[in-house]
């Protein structure tokens, strides 16, 4: 059976600013305004009600899944910007709004598709990460409130650097800075307002990640990770696929 060979070509643009289309815009000042949101959080936090703050805290929340599965993960695959110095700064305005390393989220997701959730080898590791068949039991895929729940504190910062180092690309030294940078916006809002951080946003926060771990979860479940054919679910759904910048 003879295999149609498929063609996929990149955009061009003659813009000077994006490197493959202008419609880069539109997840640019999405991951922009994430920032502008959790900068924003803190500002109304000892003025808004509530009710209002707890509203404010989930779509928070919604915004980091949004952002790491949309803006944050096309950003990988097709960096927006022709400067590599614009790519970088806006690799740490991501971090800072997800409170996390874009960088080192480069290098997760790199593995991810070497593995694309594989199961255990015969030492029990997997190339993936973020597979959901790392920690489950008998070759199935872990319980999806163990992974959802628990996966945002396993991460092996140690792991991800010795990846970034094998580049050599400057990648370690900006993951490392962005770290620095989502840790030194913390620190200051703490020194302003401790119970902020304590009580409001680390718990959303929290819950960002989680939802972001739900949707990996359920990327794959039901799929076959011993097929390449069939190592992912899709989703077709249009305002799915709009809200992730067609991340499906």
């Amino acid at each position: 059976m003879n295999a149609e060979l498929i063609r996929i070509e990149r955009p061009k643009t003659n813009s000077r600013l994006f490197a493959h289309t202008r419609w880069d815009a539109i997840p640019a000042l999405s991951g922009l305004f994430h920032l502008v949101y959790f900068l924003g959080l803190f500002v109304l936090y000892p003025h808004a009600p509530l009710w209002v703050m707890l509203i404010l805290g989930f779509v928070y929340s919604l915004m980091v899944n949004a952002n790491i599965n949309g803006v944050g993960h096309n950003f990988i695959h097709n960096p927006f910007f022709r400067s590599n110095t614009l790519n970088r700064i806006f690799g740490v305005t991501q971090s800072i709004a997800c409170c996390f390393s874009q960088t080192m989220y480069d290098a997760v997701h790199m593995r991810h598709h070497k593995g694309n959730s594989d199961r255990q080898d015969e030492k029990g590791d997997t190339v993936d990460w973020l597979s959901i068949y790392r920690h489950g039991h008998h070759g199935e895929a872990e319980n999806p409130w163990r992974y959802v729940f628990l996966s945002f504190f396993r991460d092996d910062v140690g792991a991800i650097r010795r990846e970034l180092r094998k580049r050599s690309n400057g990648d370690l030294f900006w993951g490392n800075l962005e770290l620095a940078a989502f840790a030194a916006a913390l620190f200051v809002m703490f020194l302003f307002n401790w119970r902020y951080v304590i009580f409001y946003f680390l718990p959303f926060w929290y819950l960002g990640h989680c939802f972001s771990y739900l949707n990996g979860y359920y990327r794959h479940y039901g799929a076959n990770p011993d097929k390449p054919i069939a190592w992912g679910v899709s989703s077709y759904g249009k305002i799915y696929n709009w809200l992730f910048f067609y991340n499906g």
